[in-house]
């Protein structure tokens, strides 16, 4: 992989860390703020959200710029943005800070996806997508536990200003390694970008990517609650199970760079029934400490294997005029499906069945992925027919 590749994958650590680095702070944000646990896990739906309508907005908005100076420009509201969280008194400020760091979110993602894409052989796309998105799996791994750790010693506003560090850091990486754009970016008129927006696979891939990650989010929002008041674990012992969740992340998103890259529909159904089967499963495991620890690394691992196919099939269908709205509207999507999943395991623990149930309901949503997948790559299959026995026209003598 070229070196600006990795380039991408630090400022997608910075990013990864503050999107997911809540989760382990929920109850000391809820003490400090005096909310309640899933008032606080809104706080992830408030993020998810800004991604989804900041996406396609910044991406429209900076299509004819640069993409090096896009990702820096992106970073940086990425970093102010963290420091206005640590410095929010109140929960409604603490939102908007979320939201506003939240802007740069899919954009970063998207015109990272397609720079990365553009870097490597046809053969090598997926896996390069794969390896910028490594930069999510170590935030996880590594940023998550420390971002918990830091909240526990020395407060949740502490993590905050810890993550507005690494963003310095990432524009700093960005700006020396990304190379700059040889060509003048040829821009698409705005009509041919916009047109991907009635593709029907495209909505069916955007579909299934607000789906499969709804499931995970489900649970992976409320995973502190159901260590401790389950499972029985302490606080203190969170962030080390945190770290399997994290290796399995890296694990996932490079076996799932790779299997797309061999077969992409064979890769899109095997990685989404896996994440269903994962999710279902671990609702017997919840009351033995091994047993859920190791469900927490399998399901970071069934999760973002599903990364790459899922980008890869959105890519795939969008044609190259809507590649970079397509690319962030799925990173949008990616982060709807987090907002409804914190939503869903929300109104499972206050109305539903209860913080034990978060599982087994979790998996009925990567299921309803699987079903949209399954119906794609039939029509996939039907245009391919009828491509075939289409008559084919002679000229006349």
């Amino acid at each position: 992989m070229p070196i600006a590749v990795y380039a991408l994958t630090a400022g997608a650590f910075g990013i990864g860390t503050t999107e997911f680095v809540i989760m382990g702070l929920l109850l000391q944000v809820a003490t400090d703020l005096g909310i309640s646990v899933s008032m606080a896990g809104l706080l992830i739906s408030g993020y998810a959200l800004g991604v989804f309508v900041g996406a396609p907005i910044l991406t429209l908005a900076t299509r004819k710029l640069p993409r090096k100076q896009v990702l820096i420009l992106l970073m940086a509201i990425f970093t102010l943005g963290n420091i206005a969280c640590a410095i929010a008194p109140s929960y409604g400020l603490l939102m908007a800070a979320r939201i506003i760091t939240s802007l740069a979110h899919g954009t970063f993602f998207g015109v990272g996806s397609v720079v990365a894409t553009s870097l490597v052989p046809e053969d090598k796309k997926a896996s390069a997508i794969a390896v910028m998105f490594t930069g999510l799996t170590i935030a996880t791994l590594l940023g998550v536990p420390a971002g918990a750790w830091l909240g526990l010693h020395f407060g949740w506003r502490a993590t905050f200003w810890t993550i507005a560090a690494i963003g310095v850091i990432a524009m700093l990486v960005l700006a020396r390694l990304v190379p700059a754009d040889k060509d003048k970016v040829e821009v698409a008129p705005l009509r041919q970008e916009l047109a991907v927006l009635a593709e029907p696979q495209v909505l069916f891939g955007l579909a299934m990517t607000v789906l499969g990650f709804g499931g995970v989010f489900a649970v992976f929002t409320y995973i502190q609650p159901i260590l401790v008041e389950i499972t029985g674990f302490s606080q203190e012992a969170v962030s080390p199970i945190l770290l399997l969740f994290g290796l399995g992340l890296i694990v996932g998103n490079m076996l799932g760079g790779k299997l797309a890259d061999r077969n992409l529909p064979v890769a899109l159904l095997a990685t989404t029934a896996t994440l269903a089967i994962v999710l279902f499963a671990m609702t017997a495991a919840l009351r033995s400490p091994v047993a859920v620890t190791i469900f927490v690394g399998l399901i970071g691992a069934a999760a973002f294997a599903t990364v790459a196919p899922l980008q890869m099939r959105v890519l795939d269908k969008a044609g190259p005029a809507g590649r970079n709205l397509a690319s962030s509207l799925n990173i949008a999507a990616f982060n709807l499906g987090n907002a409804f999943g914190a939503w869903l395991g929300g109104v499972t623990i206050d109305h539903g069945p209860g913080l034990a149930a978060v599982t087994w309901v979790a998996a009925l949503v990567p299921l309803a992925s699987l079903v949209l997948a399954v119906i794609s790559l039939r029509l996939d299959k039907r245009e391919r027919v009828a491509l075939q026995t289409a008559p084919v026209s002679c000229p006349q003598s």
